[in-house]
């Protein structure tokens, strides 16, 4: 089994006697199912399990269930003889957002108080943002991503002790040892060829089959493509796949933005123009959004300019997929002649997001640009992350003239590369790439010693 530090989260939620219902949100093809799945058998003794993506697709069994006694009548052709209490019985509404009446109907469900519910959504974000009858003050909302790094570790051998090793080196800012450096930067290396898409995960620990990795990610790539379809306003949805489709191409641009001309190759489109296309994207889980600031001061969600974007795959393994196919050398063996920017770019983009950090970068016409900006709440500033993934780590003009500029208050920066020395200087932190899976909001690690 992969281990998912989610789960705890779920395990303790259930175990809360909370008077919300938990419903767990995010792309397709993460994990949610199953790990709601363990966590539910392993609880309770009559664990019910309802896909309502199949039921619309099937029977329908429970397309009408719109009182709680219909969806108990619902509910009992599927699973009667596991209809006990509400201590020993689970109720696990999959892709609830197939049934927008359901999610209106989990208010009235908790208040019965008959069963323990829980539930997941794979178009949650976009569902939440068309339902009128949203019973807010009855659901909590936990957002889900791929495996983040330090999961694809644990999955692959890498045990607490020297978890508790690394981590103790990061908050010292102390380098690891070079025989635990090279071998934590060859399974960061293979991360970016694998992903954290679990179908991915698992294949590599137990197949190491590159070409099984891959296909893998090509059926996920093109469902969430296809995702598209479903959206409810038909001209849109062409938008909607060409925006997604362009993502990996305009990474390998200068500046990374989407340009809205790109989008349709019609002069005079604005972004405002497609506010609902990124905001799809971006809701469906699919696609991360990383906003421009000017002013970069705290906190960063005051500041972040909306014609500006940057959308990055929420995994890796798709882009690498895309980019190089089978050939995993360009990774792992540091070809001079590829540039690696948007690789490593990504995998901090879907490392941070999974850890709670909402995504800025500094956009600034005469200082240039860095490519993350992220809240210090520790120190009520922010702190600029510099990504590079080639030998020139050390050059960051950019950097160098955003932390001279004081009225800002930035108090230091991080730059994060394959190299394995930890050290600090003009301000700067240097850090070996995988740190990054040690960087939490609200905490003083963030905010160095």
């Amino acid at each position: 089994m992969l281990y998912r530090k989610i789960g705890d989260y779920i395990e303790k939620y259930l175990q809360s006697g909370s008077n919300k219902v938990l419903i767990v949100d995010g792309a397709r093809q993460i994990g949610k199912s199953y790990i709601i799945r363990y966590v539910g058998q392993k609880l309770f003794q009559n664990y019910i399990e309802v896909n309502m993506e199949a039921d619309k697709l099937g029977d329908r069994i429970f397309a009408e269930a719109k009182t709680v006694n219909d969806f108990y009548l619902a509910l009992s052709v599927v699973a009667g003889d596991r209809m006990k209490g509400k201590e020993n019985t689970l109720v696990f509404i999959d892709e609830i957002q197939a049934y927008d009446h359901l999610l209106t109907l989990l208010k009235f469900l908790k208040e019965d108080n008959r069963f323990t519910y829980i539930a997941s959504g794979s178009l949650l974000g976009v569902m939440l943002k068309t339902t009128s009858s949203i019973p807010l003050g009855s659901i909590e909302i936990k957002h889900m991503y791929p495996m983040d790094f330090e999961e694809f570790l644990i999955a692959n051998g890498i045990g607490e002790f020297v978890m508790q090793t690394m981590r103790m080196h990061f908050e010292k800012r102390q380098s690891l040892p070079d025989a635990l450096h090279a071998k934590i930067l060859d399974l960061f290396k293979k991360y970016l060829i694998v992903g954290g898409l679990p179908d991915a995960v698992n294949t590599f620990v137990e197949q190491r089959n590159v070409m099984a990795i891959r296909k893998i990610q090509e059926d996920i790539h093109a469902l969430y493509a296809l995702d598209a379809s479903k959206y409810e306003k038909e001209h849109a949805r062409l938008k909607i796949q060409r925006i997604y489709n362009l993502i990996p191409s305009n990474l390998e641009n200068r500046k990374k933005r989407i340009i809205a001309k790109s989008i349709e190759d019609k002069k005079g489109k604005r972004m405002t123009d497609y506010e609902d296309e990124f905001d799809y994207l971006i809701s469906a889980g699919v696609a991360l959004e990383v906003r421009a600031i000017r002013v970069p001061s705290y906190p960063l969600m005051e500041n972040c300019g909306k014609n500006l974007l940057k959308l990055y795959l929420n995994d890796v393994g798709l882009l690498t997929g895309l980019f190089f196919k089978n050939n995993i050398q360009a990774i792992l063996q540091d070809v001079r002649s590829i540039n690696l920017g948007s690789v490593y770019e990504t995998v901090v983009a879907q490392e941070l997001r999974a850890h709670g950090f909402n995504l800025y970068y500094y956009d600034n016409k005469n200082n240039g640009e860095v490519d993350y900006l992220i809240d210090d709440a520790d120190q009520l500033t922010v702190l600029p992350l510099e990504i590079k993934s080639g030998k020139d780590y050390a050059i960051h003009s950019a950097l160098n003239k955003l932390l001279k500029i004081k009225e800002y208050n930035i108090h230091q920066g991080f730059v994060l590369s394959n190299e394995q020395k930890v050290y600090q200087e003009n301000g700067i932190t240097y850090l070996p790439i995988y740190d990054i899976m040690f960087f939490e909001p609200g905490t003083k690690v963030v905010g160095g010693l």
